[in-house]
């Protein structure tokens, strides 16, 4: 009988480990395909946003026009006649979007990278701010999700501030675009919508420029840290018009997102860079990155390489109505100095050796 029941034992210590073995399995199972999941949905998210920054725009205009040739031509009317009493709303801001900014795609968005926002000092809320922000990269993917979204909690990290990214006017052309772009606190890169966020909207408003813009991005490849800032002096002057102070900010790991094409100077492919640059505003790229499925293929997803952006520390500018040109040139030396000891006091950090320079043009 004691045999019997020994024996039974064994049998259901058996089952139980087997039981337990399978579960074991079965979760191991689950969560494998979870974070597949999980790293595909951080793909999808940034592919859309590099086909809304690409595509968006134009898509949505070609479509619109063809509405008016059908039987919807009432809707196009319709949006054309608000477009019209809309026009200048980009010049004042725009229409924030609290629910947009904190969509749960841009915390897909943050983790596919990763990227991460790093606070190195408290700004006030009785001051307006100018933030430079180097270097561009092919996208300035950091710039965004850092500044029009909340994935890094940027409104937590500096509680009182609002940040407007500014990109480029002819974004607010668009129909649709406009709107998406609005939604996060993006607004136009030009002086009457500066001019009235630092001078008619309060304080506590942060302007992102990123300075070197569209003649910066054409240097931009991975290994390379160099910033177009020597001659630009506008963002400065504005600065000294208002008494904003300005914030040097580097991101960096922005150059390593993308693989880029780069002409020579004097090259026919560099000419025709700089006319675009000259005419349109922009400066078209050879570029690419990841595919949708595979890191192995070429495709428009950027690579998963870490971007931190580091805010540094807010240097204090005077208002002056009408700076002069040493005025001018002194603060802006100043802030060439803060960015590059910025660069240096965090660079080995964040993988980047002891010998590494900041290459200012």
């Amino acid at each position: 009988m004691k045999t019997l029941i020994a024996a039974y034992s064994g049998v259901l210590r058996g089952t139980g480990s087997s039981i337990l073995s399978a579960l074991q399995d079965l979760f191991s199972i689950t969560w494998l395909n979870r974070s597949k999941v999980e790293k595909q949905l951080q793909v999808i998210s940034v592919l859309q946003w590099v086909l809304s920054f690409l595509v968006l725009g134009v898509a949505c205009s070609a479509i619109l026009m063809y509405t008016f040739c059908t039987d919807c031509w009432l809707i196009a009317v319709l949006y054309f006649t608000w477009l019209v009493f809309d026009w200048n709303t980009p010049k004042k801001g725009g229409r924030r979007s609290q629910w947009v900014r904190n969509w749960a795609v841009w915390r897909y968005f943050r983790d596919y990278f990763p990227i991460q926002l790093v606070k190195t000092h408290n700004l006030l809320t009785t001051r307006n701010y100018i933030f430079g922000y180097h270097p561009h990269g092919i996208m300035g993917l950091g710039a965004f999700c850092n500044f029009s979204t909340e994935a890094t909690e940027v409104s937590k990290k500096f509680p009182g501030i609002r940040p407007y990214l500014a990109t480029l006017a002819g974004n607010f052309r668009m129909p649709v675009l406009r709107e998406y772009l609005m939604s996060g606190g993006i607004c136009p890169v030009n002086r009457d919508t500066i001019d009235y966020l630092l001078s008619k909207n309060g304080s506590g408003n942060a302007i992102i420029i990123v300075v070197g813009g569209a003649a910066e991005s054409l240097s931009s490849m991975p290994g390379k840290n160099a910033v177009t800032l020597r001659n630009r002096k506008g963002f400065v002057k504005l600065a000294l018009r208002h008494g904003a102070d300005l914030v040097p900010t580097y991101s960096f790991g922005e150059n390593e997102v993308y693989k880029q094409v780069i002409f020579e100077e004097g090259s026919w492919g560099r000419w025709v860079q700089k006319k675009f640059q000259k005419y349109i505003g922009f400066a078209p790229c050879i570029f690419h990155g990841r595919g949708l499925f595979s890191s192995d293929t070429w495709g428009l997803v950027p690579y998963s390489k870490p971007i931190t952006t580091v805010v540094g520390e807010p240097i204090t500018i005077p208002k002056l109505e009408h700076p002069t040109q040493q005025d001018i040139d002194l603060y802006h030396t100043m802030y060439m100095e803060a960015l590059v000891n910025l660069f240096n006091k965090h660079k080995t950090k964040f993988g980047l050796p002891e010998t590494e320079v900041l290459e200012v043009n």
